[in-house]
């Protein structure tokens, strides 16, 4: 017997694997913002897994490097066992600034995907070369999501 729906797709609304990894960057994004952290998350994904997380700590750790990029970096390489992150994903919810993109370039990191863009201090701002030739870049995964969060802290800010 063959059963027919005619409603809508069901895997329609099931996010793509890039967002789903967005998701889950939005989630420590999130928790940044709660511990008063400008709300950025990061995560590096190897073979399907995460294998380094980070979100903002650069007011609680006193240090302007402790961007949400440079701890994901750091457990994921960690995780490895080396410093090369190649084969591997970083999904960060704002675009990387040029410390983090100068890092990524150093990790070798085979691909970048991130939410919204960074105007005042991304990157593509100053140069894009500041990425490694061989890395591939998304932009614009869960864009509205990611912009939102960051408009919402500074507004409550002000």
């Amino acid at each position: 017997m063959k059963i027919y729906n005619f409603e809508d797709d069901p895997l329609a609304a099931v996010p793509n694997v890039d967002e789903q990894y967005m998701m889950e960057a939005l989630k420590l994004a999130k928790r940044a913002a709660e511990e008063d952290e400008i709300p950025i998350g990061a995560i590096v994904v190897a073979n399907g897994k995460i294998i380094g997380k980070g979100y903002n700590l650069t007011e609680k750790l006193n240090d302007v490097t402790a961007h949400a990029e440079m701890q994901a970096f750091t457990a994921a390489a960690n995780f490895l066992g080396g410093k090369y992150l190649r084969d591997c994903t970083l999904y960060v919810t704002i675009e990387p600034c040029v410390m983090c993109a100068g890092a990524s370039y150093w990790t070798q990191i085979s691909k970048i995907v991130y939410g919204a863009k960074d105007i005042k201090r991304g990157y593509s701002v100053i140069q894009d070369k500041i990425i490694h030739p061989k890395t591939t870049i998304v932009s614009g995964v869960l864009e509205k999501e990611c912009a939102e969060l960051m408009t919402s802290f500074f507004r409550q800010k002000r």
